[in-house]
């Protein structure tokens, strides 16, 4: 198994990231409710470039290699993440989760009061990956209206409505 590495993404990094979102999504290929999720949708290069300029966007390496990331932006006291990907290649040794422990490190030391996100409730690298790492599910999203317009957003995408989930970590 090969160490890693994390930093602060730049904005040249924001050139790789579409490739890896790419090759992170095919993994829901394998769940037949998918099937028609289209994984090569992707977040372009500019909309990445975007986010990082906001400052709490991480980039992994291995060697030379850009293993994962993890995009997000600050929403009033919260920071949401938007994206977290790591490379079929690099995947299953700790870098998610290295990247999610990072962001929570970030957003509680920049003052933030929560992370949020929406993922997938029942996909294993989803839903109860995120609940290891402190995050629940919001389940009164009538509290969290900006979350609810997200899952919105996401069922006028295609995204089955009955599986997507909103999360929260609170940051002590």
């Amino acid at each position: 198994m090969s160490s890693w590495s994390l930093r602060l993404a730049r904005p040249a990094d924001a050139a790789a990231m579409p490739a890896i979102e790419r090759a992170a999504a095919s993994a829901f290929a394998a769940d037949p409710a998918l099937a028609g999720l289209d994984v090569t949708r992707t977040r372009t290069e500019a909309d990445f470039a975007r986010l990082i300029r906001k400052g709490h966007c991480l980039v992994s390496h291995v060697g030379e290699a850009m293993a994962g990331f993890l995009v997000a932006e600050p929403f009033r006291r919260e920071l949401h993440i938007w994206e977290m990907d790591v490379a079929p290649a690099f995947q299953r040794r700790g870098i998610g989760a290295g990247l999610v422990r990072a962001a929570q490190i970030d957003a509680r030391n920049s003052g933030f009061r929560a992370i949020t996100l929406t993922t997938f409730r029942d996909v294993a690298w989803n839903g109860p990956f995120y609940a290891r790492l402190g995050f629940e599910e919001v389940t009164a999203l009538d509290a969290h209206p900006r979350l609810a317009a997200e899952l919105t957003n996401e069922a006028e995408d295609g995204l089955p409505v009955d599986r997507r989930c909103a999360m929260i970590c609170f940051l002590d």
